[in-house]
C-alpha cells in the first residue's frame, strides 16, 4: 500500500493533513444525486481510505443530497482524532438534481446544522462557503453577508475553520476582513489554470488551496502529452495529472474521488510519483497551449 505521507503534509485549520486526501462526492449516485450504486462499496472505499493514512475527507450536505455525510457517519463514526472532514455549504439540490444557490443567512444556517446531524458531529471542523455566481467559475460581488452568518456560527462553536469555495482574490480579502480563511476550494487542474498566480499568493499566507475537478471533473483530462509522459513513467495520466498538482505547489491539497477502491489504490499512489524536470516542463506547457 503507498504510503501517501511520501506526498508530505500542509496545515488545514489546527492539524497538518496529508496532501493527498478524498473526496467524497463520487459516492452519490450518477451526477450527485440519489443513493450509491453500491452501497456495501462505498463504505469499503471510506474505510479503505483512511487505512491508507488519508486523514482530510471532502464532503457536502448537498452531495446525494445528505447522501455522502451518511455514508461517512456509517463508515468512520466515531471519527478518529486526527480526521478533518470538511464540507460546504451555499447550495441545495432541486428535485430534478439541479443545483440551486442557498445563500440567505437562513439557509447557510440550516446548512450547517444539516451538516452536523448528518456527520453525527458536535463541530465541523472546516466549513468552506460555496459562493454560487457561476456553477463552476468565480464571479465578482461581495460574501460579505454570507461569510459573516459562518463567521457567527464559529463563535458558538459549531465550525471550528471557515474556508471559501468558487471565489476570486478580492472575495478572500472580504472575508479575511470578517474572519480567518484557512483555505480555498476552486477548479483548477492541468489544463485549467486560471488560478496560477492566485495559488501562490494564498501560499504565502499559509492557506491551503483545493483544487476541485483536478482531473477534468465529469469530463476526464485528455491530452496526448499528459499520455507520452504517463507511459515513460509507467503510470497512468491520471496519476501523473495528480503527482502534477502535487509538484505545482506545497500549499495544494488533493481530494479527488472516486467510488471504487481500485481507482481509490490508484489515486493514492500518485503521492509517490516524482516528475523529474523535464517531465514537469512537458506538462506545464500543457496549460499554456491548451483552452480551458
Amino acid at each position: 500500500m503507498t504510503d501517501i505521507k511520501q506526498a508530505g503534509q500542509f496545515r488545514l485549520g489546527h492539524r497538518d493533513v496529508a496532501r493527498m486526501g478524498y473526496g467524497a462526492m463520487q459516492l452519490a449516485g450518477p451526477g450527485v444525486f440519489g443513493p450509491p450504486k453500491d452501497h456495501a462499496t462505498a463504505l469499503a472505499v471510506l474505510r479503505e481510505a483512511i487505512e491508507a493514512g488519508v486523514d482530510h475527507i471532502d464532503t457536502s450536505d448537498f452531495y446525494g443530497p445528505h447522501v455522502t455525510n451518511k455514508l461517512i457517519r456509517e463508515a468512520l463514526h466515531p471519527y478518529a482524532d486526527n480526521l478533518s472532514i470538511v464540507t460546504k455549504v451555499g447550495a441545495v439540490r432541486g428535485a430534478d438534481a439541479s443545483w440551486l444557490p442557498a445563500q440567505q443567512p437562513d439557509q447557510l444556517v440550516s446548512a450547517v446544522h444539516d451538516n452536523l446531524r448528518h456527520l453525527g458531529a458536535d463541530v465541523l471542523d472546516v466549513v468552506n462557503l460555496r459562493v454560487m455566481g457561476d456553477v463552476h467559475a468565480p464571479s465578482e460581488g461581495s460574501i460579505e453577508a454570507q461569510f459573516s452568518t459562518l463567521a457567527e456560527l464559529q463563535q458558538r462553536g459549531l465550525i471550528r475553520h471557515l474556508g471559501l469555495s468558487n471565489v476570486t482574490p478580492a472575495q478572500v480579502e472580504q472575508a479575511q476582513r470578517i474572519g480567518e480563511v484557512v483555505c480555498v476550494q476552486n477548479h483548477y487542474n492541468l489544463v485549467h489554470r486560471a488560478d496560477d498566480a492566485f495559488i501562490d499568493a494564498l501560499g504565502r499566507q499559509g492557506i491551503a488551496y483545493v483544487p476541485f475537478f483536478p482531473l477534468g471533473g465529469f469530463t476526464p483530462l485528455q491530452s496526448n502529452a499528459l499520455s507520452a509522459v504517463a507511459a515513460r513513467l509507467g503510470a497512468t495520466p491520471m496519476q501523473v495529472a495528480l503527482a502534477w498538482l502535487l509538484a505545482r505547489a506545497p500549499n495544494i491539497l488533493l481530494i479527488p474521488g472516486t467510488s471504487s477502491p481500485a481507482h481509490l489504490r490508484e489515486n493514492l499512489a500518485a503521492a509517490a510519483l516524482t516528475l523529474q524536470a523535464e517531465a514537469l516542463a512537458e506538462l506545464d506547457a500543457i496549460g499554456r497551449t491548451q483552452p480551458v
